[in-house]
């Protein structure tokens, strides 16, 4: 094996450990919500308030991490924000014991943290496949929602054992801020993405190119299809269709499974077939899904729903993400752009929904999320890989 196969192959693990290791930290923070709010005596509208500081400081970040990616790189970024969300999950841990307004500066830092690293790794994840010559970021994509998993287990498990919250979370801090810097020093360079302004300017022009804007709309249309699942496929098991809470729970599971699964075996497809015609065929599945899980006269039917709907949401983020970044020169303001436009789906989505709900019903509610596929499947020429001497 060449030396150049090995450091891409090193390259590789790095950056799933980044993937992991973010999805694991921020699960075991969303294990810990419940005895954060007894705690505090929250009120449900007190605790969305308190839980919003995180998307601000996400909002915050990602217009500001392609700039930052482009002047100290996607290692040093990611390493950096390791740190950072450590100390911020910490400051959140101990927070809660002060009062809110800790609780919230440390949750602002952690959604700051969160947004450039999450930018960082995609810009890696990027690299590596255009090292490799294989499409593999949806896999890196898979593993983030293994990390959740583990972290999901790990909080269900400290919650049993009645381990303190502080306790807890700063243990994970501790070794998410040392083991993930440790391990991305392996992170390849980011090409010539160093070649960009460092002033800014490139990000600014990545605003007006029309094919990332379209990239940034594709991955919106797919990351409010995942978002309305993650929020709402529980929530309309039970009130649209009278379900109990467990099988509630079993339509939520039916689709993270369907779409980490997709996520793990899609990357295949996507080089045999290419990125076009299968990307529209996961939003056309998408939507067949959302529209069974909609209309099905019984409960066994939504599930198959909620499986296609898993399916076909599974390759839209993170090939949206590929796409963004296929001139490595301008990997990192593309990527961040992208990734500003796609988030916005993940902080408007959940109230648009719930708006909706209150006047036509939860099911009736998600069909917003049918036309956006439906607007995806018209701009996914956009995705169409880039080449780079042309630009």
């Amino acid at each position: 094996m060449s030396e150049t196969a090995v450091r891409a192959r090193a390259a590789k693990q790095a950056t799933a450990v980044a993937f992991i290791g973010s999805g694991f930290a921020f699960a075991n923070w969303a294990a810990r919500i419940p005895q954060v709010r007894d705690r505090l005596d929250l009120s449900s509208a007190q605790l969305g308030l308190v839980l919003l500081a995180i998307a601000a400081g996400s909002v915050v970040a990602l217009p500001l991490a392609g700039p930052a990616v482009t002047r100290f790189g996607s290692r040093r970024t990611v390493q950096a924000m390791a740190v950072l969300f450590g100390i911020a999950l910490a400051v959140a841990a101990l927070g809660h014991l002060a009062g809110v307004w800790p609780l919230v500066v440390g949750l602002f830092l952690f959604g700051l943290a969160n947004g450039a690293w999450d930018v960082g790794m995609n810009v890696q994840g990027a690299r590596v496949e255009q090292e490799l010559g294989r499409s593999i970021m949806s896999r890196f994509h898979a593993g983030w929602s293994c990390g959740t998993v583990a972290g999901a287990l790990v909080g269900a498990l400290m919650v049993a054992l009645s381990v303190p919250v502080a306790v807890h979370l700063t243990v994970v801090a501790v070794l998410v801020g040392l083991a993930v810097p440790v391990a991305v020093r392996r992170f390849l360079p980011d090409g010539a993405a160093h070649e960009e302004p460092t002033s800014g300017g490139g990000a600014l022009t990545a605003w007006r190119e029309p094919r990332t804007l379209l990239v940034g709309l594709f991955v919106l249309a797919f990351a409010f299809a995942e978002g309305a699942a993650n929020d709402w496929i529980n929530v309309a098991l039970i009130d649209g269709y009278d379900a109990s809470a467990t099988v509630g729970a079993v339509g939520f599971a039916v689709f993270l499974a369907a779409m980490t699964t997709a996520r793990w075996f899609g990357p295949p497809l996507l080089d045999r077939h290419g990125r076009v015609p299968v990307l529209r065929v996961c939003a056309v599945v998408a939507g067949a899904g959302l529209l069974l899980y909609v209309f099905a006269p019984n409960i066994p039917l939504a599930l198959v729903g909620a499986l296609l709907w898993g399916l076909g949401t599974s390759l839209g983020f993170p090939t949206g993400m590929s796409a963004a970044a296929d001139d490595p020169r301008r990997s990192a303001a593309r990527v961040s752009v992208v990734a500003s436009i796609g988030y916005c789906a993940f902080l408007g989505g959940p109230p648009l929904i719930g708006f909706l709900a209150e006047h036509w019903g939860i099911l009736d509610s998600l069909l917003v999320v049918a036309v956006l596929l439906a607007i995806a499947v018209v701009i996914t020429p956009a995705l169409r890989p880039l080449r780079v001497e042309e630009d």
